[in-house]
């Protein structure tokens, strides 16, 4: 187990030998609220890491650092991905390198069709699935594609919102809180979508309240507490040990 009161690495390693994703030493406010105290962590292709830890840990403020938006602002630290240095950029500029979050709140728009929420997506290069193969993936959403996306159940918008990610050329998936207010099947049923879309190669990060879920999805772990990464590794050693979950994870 990779646990630890402090995450520590040779700042070298992030600009010069980057994994597909890597972040390093993030520091970020709000105002002066010192959320993200120091994190760091790296992803491989293709991986599903689970980001997690009670509420307040600072895992939401994260996964708004790494997409670059304005809040949290990033103080100090690099986040490269591929090789490119996310840090650098502004939120539309790590959108159009790969980057993709769906918030907590799904963000449908009201008034459009699933279709054309799914459309509007792909208005402007660089555009990723077609709606052929979005709709293959989601069966339901193309037998609702006329429905306006609003009106759709929790777990169909929480589909529309991953399908509207996929429009984009992707390399990384940022989820917010998937299964919340969702039904055991349709978690089930999104954890399986995931699946396949990890099989084409995107790298997923989730955070979720809802960590054993998570971590029976996840390849690895990585666990904050007030802002600061306190493990690092395999999400079954999570799953198996108790004692570290009623630590850091219960409520």
């Amino acid at each position: 187990m990779t646990e630890t009161a402090t995450f520590d690495r040779d700042r070298s390693s992030a600009a010069t030998h980057p994994k597909f994703l890597s972040i390093w030493d993030i520091q970020a406010y709000y105002g002066e609220s010192y959320i993200v105290q120091g994190v760091s962590f790296d992803i491989h292709e293709g991986e599903i890491l689970a980001l997690l830890g009670r509420n307040g840990a600072g895992k939401t403020s994260t996964l708004r650092t790494i997409a670059r938006l304005d809040d949290p602002a990033l103080r100090h630290g690099e986040i490269w991905l591929d090789h490119k240095p996310l840090h650098k950029m502004k939120a539309h500029e790590a959108a159009a390198s790969g980057i993709a979050l769906v918030p907590e709140d799904r963000r449908i728009i009201p008034g459009l069709t699933v279709e054309e929420n799914l459309q509007l997506a792909q208005i402007a290069p660089p555009v990723g699935w077609s709606l052929e193969r979005i709709y293959g993936l989601f069966p339901r959403l193309k037998e609702r594609r006329r429905q306006e996306g609003v009106t759709l159940s929790g777990g169909e918008q929480q589909m529309l919102a991953i399908a509207r990610a996929l429009a984009r050329d992707i390399k990384v998936l940022l989820l917010d809180e998937p299964y919340e207010g969702l039904a055991p099947v349709i978690v089930q049923e999104i954890a399986k979508t995931l699946n396949i879309i990890r099989d084409q190669g995107i790298t997923t990060i989730i955070v979720e309240q809802n960590a054993v879920a998570a971590l029976k999805l996840a390849d690895r772990a990585v666990i904050l507490d007030t802002g600061s990464v306190v493990y690092d590794g395999s999400a079954q050693e999570v799953l198996e040990d108790e004692a570290l979950r009623q630590r850091y994870l219960a409520i």
